[in-house]
């Protein structure tokens, strides 16, 4: 009987100056308290992270998003409900949004959106599509109102999602957060001005697709995640991920858009900060 190869421990990439993390979830990585965040954030700014974006996929999850955002200079915080969790967004939730959105250290609304993956594969536990579109179309509205940009979590979504972009206010940024779409989406979602966002899977070696359409997006609508725990790049994939391991993503988009790193990393530095506002 062969034996599994063991997993290589995961480590940064050569420190590349310049590079952020438009996603990522510090909380689900296990940094909740000021000295675990310190600690993810010093191992990122080694790999030569300077700012990082962090999330939640819950309301609890999204007020320490935020919280650390407070508590360290370098993070900023998305806040929305996840839409496999959708059903959660009562009046008090709203509330508790609206007045995390209005926070500065709140650059986006997000991860809202439609995920009908789970739907089809946990449907107990998953909210119905019609609450995550009403979901979805609170948070478009909380985006344009506080002029935050939209940050879109999108899972066999496509066509449900474009259409309720296409009629529903428009924030002045939205991003599709881990980007994952077939290539006539990704073309569509440029030609509306929208930002796309790559993590890990880009460099998986099956994802020939999906690095066509980071090669396609131009400077200015291009973003780099970790959506750490999860999404590891290559050759740590299955590994558990986190901010410091970005550079191995970054590497590979500049290699599909034939440009040098550090000039891959400056660009997105500099739609990152247009996009959040910082």
């Amino acid at each position: 009987m062969s034996k599994k190869k063991p997993r290589p421990t995961p480590v940064p990439a050569e420190p590349i100056t310049g590079l952020v993390d438009a996603h990522t979830h510090l909380a689900s990585c296990g940094a909740r308290t000021a000295e675990e965040i310190d600690a993810f954030v010093q191992r990122a700014v080694a790999a030569g992270v300077e700012r990082i974006c962090t999330v939640g996929d819950g309301l609890d999850e999204a007020e320490l998003a935020l919280e650390a955002a407070h508590l360290n200079e370098r993070v900023f915080a998305a806040c929305a409900i996840h839409p496999t969790r959708a059903h959660e967004l009562d009046d008090d939730a709203r509330a508790r949004l609206q007045a995390m959105a209005a926070d500065a250290r709140c650059v986006a609304v997000g991860e809202t959106g439609i995920d009908t993956y789970w739907l089809k594969h946990d449907a107990e536990r998953t909210a119905p599509l019609d609450v995550q579109e009403e979901a979805f179309r609170f948070h478009i509205d909380l985006a344009v109102k506080t002029g935050k940009a939209l940050m879109i979590h999108n899972r066999e979504g496509d066509a449900e999602i474009m259409r309720i972009l296409d009629d529903a206010p428009r924030p002045e940024h939205v991003i599709l957060h881990c980007f994952s779409s077939p290539l006539d989406v990704a073309r569509e979602a440029i030609e509306r001005g929208y930002v796309l966002s790559f993590a890990g899977n880009v460099t998986f070696k099956r994802n020939e697709e999906l690095r066509e359409a980071a090669r396609l997006a131009p400077a200015g609508q291009l973003l780099v995640e970790t959506d750490a725990p999860y999404m590891t790049p290559e050759p740590f994939r299955g590994a558990r991920n986190e901010p410091s391991l970005i550079g191995h993503t970054a590497k590979v988009l500049a290699e599909i858009r034939d440009m040098d790193v550090a000039d891959v990393a400056r660009d997105i530095s500099e739609t990152f900060s247009h996009v959040y506002g910082v």
